[in-house]
C-alpha cells in the first residue's frame, strides 16, 4: 500500500522528536533557521502508528546522489517510500502535481527519510525558494498523491507553507516554475490545467492543498514563460 489512509498532512514532529535529534541525525538542521529549530524543540511527540508493507518483489533502488534538476540538492528519501521504476519508459510521466507541505522544510525532508511514513515527494522547494531538495529520482514513483495510478504517471512538488498561512513568495512562485517547465519540456507534458494539478484535483485526494490563496494565474504564467525559454 503506497499511501497510508491517515493524513499525511498531520504535523510529523515525532519524526524530529522533541529535542530534534532525528533532524540532527540526517543532517538536516543545518537547513533551519533559529525559529524553526525552536519550533521542533516545542512541537509535542506524535503517537506510534503501525505501517503497511509493500507487495511484490524486490525491485533495484535507485539511491544515487547525483539529481535530475540542477538546481536541487539531494536529500533521499527512505527505500521504504517510494517505489523504484524506470520511468518514461515504464510509465509516461504526463502530470506534475503541486502540494504544500503544511511543515517546515527541515521537518517534511526527516518525515520522508522515515521508513514507517510511506510518503515521499520527488521535490521540496522552499518558502523562500531559494532551497529545493530532489528526495526521489525522476524514474521512480513518489508515493505524493494519494491515488497510485497518478503516482506512476506524475511528478510531485511540494512546497514549505501552510494553507491557513498562506505567504507564498514570488522567488517560490519563480523557482517551482522553472522546475515545472523543465519537468515538462523533458517529458512533453502539456503546460496547462489539464496536466498542472494541485493536489486536491487529483481523484480520490482526501487533501485541500495548495488550498485557494495559491495563485493559479499568476503560477501558470511564469510556467509558460519559462518553459518557452526552454529549448528541447
Amino acid at each position: 500500500m503506497e499511501d497510508s489512509p491517515l493524513s499525511r498532512r498531520r504535523l510529523l514532529w515525532g519524526a524530529a522528536g522533541a529535542t530534534g535529534t532525528a533532524l540532527t541525525a540526517v543532517g538536516l538542521t543545518q537547513l533551519m533557521g533559529p525559529e524553526e529549530k525552536a519550533k521542533v524543540k516545542a512541537a509535542p511527540p506524535r503517537p506510534a502508528r503501525k505501517t503497511p508493507g509493500i507487495a511484490g518483489p524486490p525491485t533495484t533502488r535507485h539511491t544515487d546522489s547525483s539529481v535530475d534538476y540542477a538546481p536541487a540538492m539531494w536529500v533521499d528519501a527512505s527505500e521504504s517510500n517510494y517505489t523504484p521504476s524506470n520511468r518514461p519508459e515504464a510509465y509516461p510521466i504526463d502530470y506534475v502535481v503541486i502540494h504544500l507541505t503544511t511543515d517546515i522544510l527541515p521537518v517534511m525532508l526527516a518525515t520522508f527519510k522515515d521508513p514507517t511514513e510511506r510518503v515521499s515527494a520527488h521535490y521540496v522547494i522552499s518558502s523562500t525558494g531559494t532551497r529545493i531538495a530532489q528526495c526521489v529520482r525522476e524514474r521512480d514513483v513518489a508515493w505524493h498523491s494519494g491515488n497510485v495510478w497518478y503516482n506512476h504517471r506524475s511528478i510531485g512538488i511540494e512546497h514549505e507553507g501552510w494553507i491557513d498561512q498562506p505567504q507564498y513568495s514570488n522567488a517560490m512562485y519563480e523557482a517551482s516554475a522553472v522546475l515545472t517547465a523543465t519537468i515538462c519540456a523533458k517529458y512533453d507534458v502539456p503546460v496547462d490545467r489539464d496536466h498542472i494539478l494541485g493536489h486536491v484535483e487529483v481523484p480520490e485526494a482526501t487533501h485541500e492543498d495548495p488550498g485557494p490563496a495559491w495563485d493559479w494565474d499568476k503560477y501558470m504564467k511564469l510556467v509558460k514563460t519559462a518553459r518557452r525559454r526552454i529549448r528541447t
